[in-house]
């Protein structure tokens, strides 16, 4: 018994407090609406009922209850004007219309009202001034404090009902009624709007955080293929280290042990690597076997494509291309380039399939130059683009977010969107010497930009998208595949 008490108490304080303090603060309703009218559509809405409930309570109260012109003047203003405040603050409008409609009752015995001439004990207008303003504090405030306006109404309407019973003929159950039916709407669409909001908040940080995984695991990817560029390197030293003495006629003692330290520390560079590329590597994945490619691969690359539908030609310096003569191009911007490559062509698979599609790769100063434009897409009902978005299907990957990685690596620039005609273009400068070629520090990952989809935009690694036959030097545009379709050409955009 002594917990009932406790709990009866407890719930009283809980409704006293929900009842004097607002849950919000004094902001109109829909004061974040995008549009003005919107916003000022309450005000419109209060001023409206608050115009044509005046007179017809004057009214009524003259003609209806027998109220002196005075008198009822002011029982018509105290019940009417505070719905003004609904729109901004219906609790305290509410603590102003209750006693003022309580008093109002009261007021009315003076003059006792027969059955069947009014209804008792709430006129007319004063029932449909209160249900406005119970809806417009159901769509603010909390459920307590709707529960504890509701059994207010019903307690004083009760009670007001027994002093002229014969004369409130089931008036007061109909505004019971009313009256909770209206608060369980309004809360209900309270409620409902507060879970959208909810909802679109965690929508909000389930995408950021769902492009910082993207952004991390592109970042794993793209080290775990540098583990083979690092450790061929670390290889090397260890190899020439270990074979100084015996290529390296007439050493000192103090040079031959200064080799078996390198060597030593390039072997345990080489398991610290090994270790590192176990964390990076997720749960069930297999290493690869395969060299990292390169430049070498491009015209393979190229092949691959048209045979996925995309009418594309290469053009690629021919210094670069494969042969004992060619530059030697660092190994981290050489797969940088090729992967680059390799996911603007997929994206042209996936988003403009059947678009004509260049790629340039040259060589200027101190900078490798790549450059991947297409066309707009062919009619979305042809045979090449039908065949095209077959290839296409099941291609995965990152897109935009791997290249601007890739690129940031290796201390190039990467430029990228959409053209007048409806293509795109992936263009990418990258150092080729080592002092340019030093990354920014990493910085914190931040929702991708989201990319064009009539373009090259979207996922790399596309069915077919890959190969081991070694491209052929080719110093000028050469046309790899069947001829595309008629079409401007496309030329080089100007370097990023």
């Amino acid at each position: 018994m002594e917990g009932l008490i406790r709990a009866g108490r407890r719930n009283l304080r809980e409704l006293r407090h929900a009842l004097t303090h607002p849950s919000h603060p004094p902001t109109p309703l829909l004061a974040d609406a995008p549009r003005r009218w919107q916003r000022l559509l309450p005000y419109a809405v209060v001023l409206a009922v608050t115009a044509a409930l005046l007179p017809v309570s004057l009214t009524v109260l003259t003609q209806d209850y027998d109220v002196p012109g005075g008198v009822a003047s002011a029982l018509a203003a105290l019940q009417v004007l505070p719905l003004l405040m609904m729109a901004h603050r219906p609790l305290q409008a509410w603590w102003l219309v209750f006693p003022s409609g309580v008093a109002g009752s009261l007021f009315l015995l003076r003059a006792p009202v027969e059955a069947g001439d009014a209804i008792w004990p709430w006129p007319a207008p004063a029932i449909v001034g209160m249900l406005f303003l119970l809806f417009a504090l159901a769509l603010r405030e909390r459920r307590k404090a709707l529960i504890g306006v509701w059994l207010c109404t019903a307690v004083a309407g009760i009670t007001l009902g027994q002093f002229l019973p014969e004369a409130s003929d089931g008036t007061n159950v109909l505004t019971i009624v009313l009256s909770g039916v209206v608060l369980v709407i309004g809360g209900a669409l309270r409620e409902r709007g507060e879970a959208q909001r909810r909802l679109v908040e965690q929508e909000t940080i389930s995408e950021a955080e769902r492009a910082r995984r993207t952004l991390l695991e592109e970042r794993t990817r793209i080290a775990r293929e540098l583990h083979d560029v690092v450790a061929h390197h670390m290889s090397m030293i260890t190899v020439q280290a270990d074979s100084a003495p015996y290529r390296i006629s007439g050493l000192p003692a103090e040079a031959t042990e200064e080799f078996a330290s390198i060597a030593s520390s390039a072997r345990e560079s080489l398991t610290e690597m090994r270790r590192l590329l176990a964390v990076l590597r997720s749960e069930g994945a297999q290493g690869e076997r395969a060299p990292q490619p390169g430049l070498g691969k491009v015209q393979q690359l190229v092949e691959a494509t048209v045979r996925a539908g995309v009418p594309a030609e290469l053009s690629m310096a021919a210094e670069l291309a494969p042969g004992p003569g060619r530059p030697a191009v660092p190994q981290a911007v050489d797969l940088s380039a090729y992967r680059i490559v390799q996911e603007a062509l997929a994206n042209v698979v996936r988003h403009a399939p059947g678009a004509v599609t260049r790629v340039s790769v040259r060589a200027e100063e101190k900078d490798l130059l790549v450059l991947v434009v297409n066309g707009p897409a062919p009619e979305p009902d042809s045979p090449t683009s039908r065949a095209a978005r077959v290839e296409a299907k099941g291609a995965g990957g990152h897109g935009l977010v791997g290249m601007r990685e890739r690129v940031r690596l290796t201390g190039g620039t990467l430029d990228t969107g959409p053209l007048p005609d409806g293509g795109f273009r992936v263009a990418a400068r990258l150092p080729l010497t080592a002092e340019a070629a030093t990354p920014p520090a990493p910085d914190t990952p931040a929702a991708p930009a989201r990319e064009h989809t009539a373009g090259t935009s979207g996922t790399a690694d596309a069915p077919g998208a890959s190969g081991t036959a070694d491209a052929r030097s080719t110093p000028t545009p050469r046309r790899t595949g069947p001829a595309p379709p008629q079409h401007p050409t496309v030329k080089d955009s100007p370097d990023p």
